[in-house]
């Protein structure tokens, strides 16, 4: 995993916050691609602890959604042996490179970007600093490993362009340092839109408990949800404009069972409505079983999680020092 530059294979980085459990949408549209991810590419997966307290955490609550957050990156598949699998929080060089980035990424840049403004007036009661450079954070977490590609969905894409025009910048100023990243374009998972609004997409902060399916529901709770899932009047399983309900559906159980489009209209041809959303969900569930059945295992096994924190610090750290020693030797400070 450490080969020299010139023949490694391209290094991919992607980090998911701990904030709460991720949705069916999260899973199927990016969870489920880091594993074949991992074959072709270098890869380090993190938890991004340190962007979740831009909202205020209860501390307890805090720690045991972290650490599930982790538990579930081993369940849905990624080897520690693979790949650096590691905790945001236990790489100090993350806030290090965060600072530095500060003072090259310019007040007007930041203020342009969506999501601070977005979550600004979603939380204007705590509109911190840290909300504010929340995006050079996020630059660092990728400048920091040298990444070539980072998978990035389209709320995060202007945050990656930041990253590049950071890094571009620096890099002017003080010769070749950081990696400029790309936007990683491997296998697209499914787009997964709310059960209850079909034209938003399934979000873990949705308030409506029935609009997202958690990766972590029961069978009874994920056929409940499919069941009372908004559909139109048309009574026809067929994917077309304006039927956004259904489009959601076919979409879902296509990509949990293999099948094609064509395959799936030509499945559920002159049934109804109920026998089709209680067969997505049969699907959703057997889709989920093995990763639930494997996160029981891994969060009743302690030992074995904070191994695997212990390794991927180690590891992680070992790359962001070399990339931060490089910075910070370049701006001038003395090195001892």
């Amino acid at each position: 995993m450490e080969n020299t530059a010139a023949q490694r294979k391209p290094r991919v980085l992607s980090l998911i916050q701990p904030t709460s459990v991720p949705t069916l949408g999260n899973y199927l549209g990016a969870l489920k691609n880091w594993k074949k991810m991992s074959a072709d590419n270098d890869c380090l997966f993190g938890v991004a602890d340190l962007h979740a307290i831009t909202v205020r955490q209860e501390p307890a609550q805090f720690r045991k959604q972290s650490t599930e957050m982790f538990a579930l990156l081993l369940a849905i598949g990624l080897d520690p042996e693979q790949s650096i699998v590691f905790m945001q929080s236990h790489v100090p060089q993350h806030a290090q490179l965060g600072w530095l980035l500060n003072c090259y990424t310019q007040f007007g840049e930041a203020a342009r970007m969506t999501q601070f403004k977005e979550k600004s007036q979603k939380h204007a009661d705590n509109v911190n600093v840290g909300l504010f450079a929340y995006p050079t954070l996020m630059a660092a977490d990728i400048l920091l490993y040298q990444a070539n590609f980072v998978p990035v969905g389209a709320d995060q894409k202007q945050h990656l362009e930041l990253t590049r025009n950071i890094a571009e910048r620096f890099n002017g100023v003080y010769g070749s340092t950081f990696t400029v990243p790309e936007p990683y374009i491997g296998q697209v998972g499914a787009r997964v839109m709310s059960l209850q609004n079909p034209t938003q997409k399934m979000s873990k902060s949705d308030p409506n408990p029935k609009a997202s399916v958690m990766l972590l529901d029961t069978p009874d709770q994920i056929m409940k949800k499919f069941k009372s899932a908004v559909t139109d009047s048309e009574a026809v399983v067929r994917c077309a404009p304006g039927k956004d309900g259904i489009n959601n559906l076919l979409a879902i159980y296509t990509c949990c069972t293999g099948k094609t489009m064509e395959e799936a209209e030509a499945e559920f041809a002159g049934k109804g409505y109920g026998e089709f959303k209680t067969a997505v969900a049969e699907a959703v569930i057997e889709e989920l079983r093995p990763v639930q059945q494997s996160f029981e295992r891994v969060i009743g096994d302690k030992a074995y999680i904070e191994e695997c924190m212990k390794k991927g610090a180690e590891s992680a750290s070992r790359l962001a020092q070399r990339t931060l020693s490089k910075c910070m030797k370049k701006i001038g400070f003395k090195q001892i």
